[in-house]
């Protein structure tokens, strides 16, 4: 029985929707039983901010049909909040926009409802968890109304150690 089912995953097409800065290592077409001709990659900078009909889900669904895809992971690594940190503080120690901040900062604080965030920081983190726009990201591809209801939607957590 459990031939059968590592042999079925084997040929299964599966397409994985991820962001750029991320690859597609060995252990994990090892892990998931899933020979590498059957593997198609869609990489984009919006992931976690997909729309219904935005290019990123025009392209999932094309790719879902052209290629009879089975399944769609939405891999995510816990390493992207990191990243985005590191990215707000190189942001926040550039001198050149200290006082674009400091302006920025004021009108979020006093420019309510316009500015709905606390400060500049809050706006570039964005106000969801990293696993809030993940799940947000598998429900609206899993939603979507031309997408086949045999076709599984999940999400893919990598740890990179």
């Amino acid at each position: 029985m459990e031939g059968d089912w590592m042999y079925r995953d084997e040929k299964k097409k599966v397409l994985f929707v991820m962001e750029m800065e991320q690859k597609l290592d060995d252990f994990l077409t090892q892990g998931l039983n899933i020979s590498l001709e059957n593997i198609i990659v869609v990489q984009s900078s919006e992931l976690k901010r997909i729309k219904p009909f935005d290019d990123l889900m025009r392209d999932i669904i094309m790719t879902v049909y052209r290629e009879n895809v089975d399944e769609i992971m939405v891999a995510v690594s816990q390493d992207d909040q990191k990243h985005t940190e590191n990215l707000l503080d190189i942001i926040s120690e550039n001198k050149e926009l200290q006082k674009k901040i400091q302006a920025l900062d004021y009108l979020f604080t006093y420019c309510k409802p316009e500015f709905p965030y606390k400060n500049i920081r809050e706006w570039l983190e964005g106000s969801d968890t990293l696993t809030e726009r993940v799940k947000n990201t598998v429900e609206v591809i899993r939603h979507h109304s031309l997408m086949p209801p045999s076709v599984k939607v999940t999400e893919l957590s990598m740890n990179p150690e």
